[in-house]
């Protein structure tokens, strides 16, 4: 059974940095993509950044140059270096895993951005 934990949020100054990390436990066959959601309250869950099976990244424009998706070739680890961390970053962030024809989701982890 394929099982997805977050970890590296907390609580950060505006300006600062935060890395997160999701471990991937279970084997898949065929792993497409993983990606970080997040979801701050009142609003929908939204994409942040995604990776593809080749390496290919996909960023929302309101991260772009400021946050970066890496996995390792395994696919039991994805990160997300986020930095120049503002609070409209504020928000649960989930981990997400597309493979073997199913999505696996993390349970998420809290980052507050105090101004």
């Amino acid at each position: 059974q394929v099982q997805l934990v977050e970890s590296g949020g907390g609580l950060v100054q505006a300006g600062g940095s935060l890395r997160l990390s999701c471990a991937v436990s279970g084997s898949t066959r065929r792993p497409n993509a993983m990606a970080w959601y997040r979801q701050a309250p009142g609003k929908q869950r939204e994409l942040v950044a995604l990776i593809t099976r080749g390496g290919t990244t996909t960023y929302a424009d309101s991260v772009k140059g400021r946050f970066t998706i890496s996995r390792d070739n395994a696919w039991n680890m994805m990160e997300l270096q986020m930095n120049s961390l503002n609070s409209e970053d504020t928000a649960v962030y989930y981990c997400y895993l597309d493979a073997d024809w199913h999505t696996y989701w993390g349970q998420g982890t809290q980052v507050t951005v105090s101004s």
